[in-house]
């Protein structure tokens, strides 16, 4: 029996997809995808296709490009201030994946390092201690781990960096408000391995730095991510999920998709007597669902898990770092799903509590 994947990375994607990779690893223009060259006709055009979905699903205007890399978005850390920061940058440490971020900056020069003590909101009036005199501001717009989201695009004067890794395709956004838009694959659009970058043209080569040829995003633009091997499994398996979003209604489609889901799952926790969330309201994310027991019935997680476990559902288990719960709701995620996923908390409510 196919299980209920609520996993946040390497997670589900639509079986379309995952069906289509398959089939051309066996056979893709009478090689395997595995082997083929990726200076093929073949392979040029499925990355032309994937950048030209990109940009048509986001409405991503013109002087962008589209760049699909390797190093996930750990290497964008390091990258980003290599090729953005002068002396100082602004960055809202919203968790463990802005923090690692935040890290690699000061490595550069001078970070303003906007945060809670905790993570479970985003700081009050956190525009405010955005200086006028950064290199740019970042931002990272779904928290995985923490369960907290920015769902509106911020509005400044300096240039605005965004990590979407885990929230990508997921609702419309105003591409055309940042600088640069990135984030790992592994989580609404292929396998781990691919890195998407979005990348304003005019913003590059502003730093006096010199910058290694390949931590220099200008590199891959001008070779149109053909400057060294690129992961060309991953970008096979994001092409076709990039098919499946547009023939589901686009990002408006799946950003209703994930309202309807999200919104089941919060209301059961509202309502459950054993569950509760500690993210407030106005942050709660809509793709990494976080919650833990109520303190009196804390003596069940173990108990929980397993029981989600019998029900088909795995990645239920909340990151090491905060423990508790974390239901995954990304764009493949069936609703079928959400509602096991319900249905499983009203039945161990109904017998424990």
């Amino acid at each position: 029996m196919r299980k209920h994947n609520f996993f946040a990375g390497p997670s589900i994607l639509p079986e379309s997809a995952t069906e289509a990779t398959a089939e051309a690893i066996k056979n893709f223009a009478g090689v395997s995808l595995a082997s083929i060259s990726h200076r093929s006709k073949e392979f040029e055009a499925v990355i032309d296709e994937a950048q030209s979905l990109f940009k048509e699903l986001l409405k991503i205007p013109e002087g962008y490009s589209v760049l699909f890399l390797g190093g996930g978005a750990s290497l964008q850390f390091a990258m980003i201030p290599y090729n953005f920061m002068n002396k100082k940058a602004a960055y809202l440490n919203t968790g463990t994946w802005a923090k690692k971020a935040v890290a690699e900056a000061k490595l550069f020069g001078e970070v303003v390092d906007i945060k809670n003590e905790d993570y479970t909101a985003y700081p009050k009036n956190w525009e405010s201690q955005v200086p006028a005199d950064a290199d740019y501001l970042h931002i990272t717009s779904n928290n995985t781990i923490a369960g907290t989201e920015l769902l509106e695009d911020p509005e400044f004067d300096i240039p605005v960096i965004a990590d979407m890794s885990s929230d990508i395709m997921s609702r419309p956004v105003d591409v055309s408000k940042y600088d640069l838009i990135y984030g790992g694959g592994q989580k609404n659009l292929a396998p781990s391995g691919v890195t998407f970058v979005i990348v304003k043209d005019s913003a590059l080569g502003r730093v006096e730095r010199q910058i290694p040829t390949m931590l220099n995003y200008k590199t891959h633009a001008d070779k149109n991510s053909m400057f060294n091997t690129p992961p060309v499994i991953p970008i096979y398996t994001l092409m076709h999920t990039l098919r499946w979003v547009k023939e589901n209604g686009g990002v408006e489609g799946m950003e209703a998709r994930a309202i309807q889901k999200s919104d089941m799952l919060y209301n059961e926790i509202e309502r459950n007597k054993l569950f509760k969330t500690p993210i407030a309201k106005e942050n709660r994310s809509r793709m990494n669902i976080c919650f833990v027991m109520n303190e009196e019935y804390a003596h069940l997680e173990k108990e929980f898990l397993e029981f989600t476990a019998s029900k088909n559902m795995v990645g239920v288990k909340g990151h090491r770092s905060v423990g508790g719960f974390r239901i995954s709701n990304y764009n493949a995620l069936p609703i079928e799903s959400m509602e096991v996923a319900v249905a499983a908390m009203k039945e161990f409510e109904s017998l424990k509590a």
